[in-house]
């Protein structure tokens, strides 16, 4: 069986109201990493060629046309084939309509949210995968939280005030191996994060792959995003 996946499922259909006025035009993974002039997308589809991926199928959805004029005129690393969503078919339904689509049906496949910017070994992620003989795995995220802590001693006296510190839970990073029986288990409509994928945790089929220390990795939500991306190009690799 193929270890390593050559072949992903890019979901690109979210409106993204929180980072308007950039998406009134465009669709959230066309909204460009500021000094880089590359959408999203663009810097994930690079990322995706380089762990050895060779197809992939994007999901659009709201403004696709824009997405989709982007792809057929940009110089692409991979093969891409689109799909889109005439009606909303939820987060499980949009994935499962994208996995039709897929060049190798019975082979795994990676998938992963349009607004996730991040660089890590896919091929390390897919071997825990294997090993775990897992139907699914995601993977784990620890961000930063946003506000500033303050630490106390047991008698309520403040000790230090620490600002942005990681967050003492892991979460769904938005980046995921499945099995090729995985696409039958999605929902035709709804969100699978509801549905496929408690069961599979009551199964023990489910895996979770912690990132690498060190690896990078932001969700693009909203302008301030955007700003701290562009200013994390200074120190990370592109």
């Amino acid at each position: 069986m193929q270890t390593h996946p050559t072949q992903a499922v890019v979901l690109a259909g979210g409106q993204g109201s929180r980072l308007r006025p950039y998406t009134d035009d465009r669709p959230k993974p066309m909204v460009e990493i500021p000094g880089t002039g590359t959408p999203i997308i663009g810097h994930q589809l690079s990322w995706l060629a380089a762990e050895g991926v060779t197809d992939v199928v994007v999901s659009c959805g709201h403004l696709a046309e824009v997405l989709q004029e982007w792809l057929d005129s940009a110089v692409l690393p991979l093969r891409v084939t689109t799909v889109v969503e005439t009606e909303p078919l939820g987060r499980g339904g949009g994935l499962k309509h994208a996995a039709k689509s897929l060049p190798h049906p019975d082979e795994p496949w990676y998938a992963t949210n349009g607004d996730i910017w991040t660089r890590f070994s896919l091929r390390e992620m897919a071997e825990f995968h294997s090993e775990r003989d897992a139907t699914a795995t995601l993977a784990l995220a620890r961000p930063r939280i946003p506000w500033g802590a303050v630490e106390t001693d047991e008698f309520g006296h403040v000790l230090d005030f620490i600002e942005s510190p990681p967050s003492p839970y892991l979460i769904n990073a938005g980046v995921y191996v499945f099995s090729s029986a995985f696409t039958d288990l999605l929902p035709d409509r709804g969100d699978h994060e509801r549905t496929t994928f408690p069961r599979l945790a009551r199964e023990r089929s489910l895996a979770g792959f912690p990132l690498p220390q060190g690896a990078y990795w932001r969700a693009i939500d909203t302008a301030k995003d955007l700003t701290e991306a562009a200013r994390e190009l200074t120190s990370q690799p592109r």
